[in-house]
């Protein structure tokens, strides 16, 4: 039998049924349909951690390298001059807040801010004086 999941439900009504005496391991095996290893591992992890299938807490991939504030910095920076270069906004991060990232860091942190180079031109536009 390949790999497959097996859903919580099930690891639990096998244990159950063991631990109970209900059936004998055969039995249960032929019943859930899953084999005397798969059983012996969930069975162990039942004991060690009181549940059947792992949990998973907390953010997944690689933290953050801007927090918060340096990003409500990122963006004051922006909106007071919408001008700025992406290597200008980069060498402000290192002098003022002693941040080191890369233009692509910060343009994906002003993207998930919502702030676009057509929003940019718009702020632009609006501060220039009126032709």
């Amino acid at each position: 039998m390949g790999n497959r999941r097996i859903s919580r439900d099930l690891k639990l009504c096998a244990i159950q049924l063991y631990e109970r005496g209900l059936l004998d391991l055969n039995n249960i095996l032929e019943c859930v349909g899953f084999s005397e290893r798969t059983f012996y591992r969930v069975l162990e992890f039942w004991r060690e951690t009181g549940d059947v299938v792992p949990h998973h807490y907390g953010l997944c991939g690689r933290t953050r390298l801007l927090m918060h504030d340096d990003i409500e910095y990122l963006v004051h920076l922006v909106r007071h001059r919408p001008d700025y270069f992406l290597d200008e906004l980069t060498s402000l991060m290192q002098d003022n807040r002693f941040i080191a990232v890369h233009l692509s860091t910060i343009c994906r942190e002003l993207t998930r801010q919502g702030i676009s180079l057509k929003k940019l031109r718009r702020i632009a536009r609006e501060r220039s004086p009126q032709k």
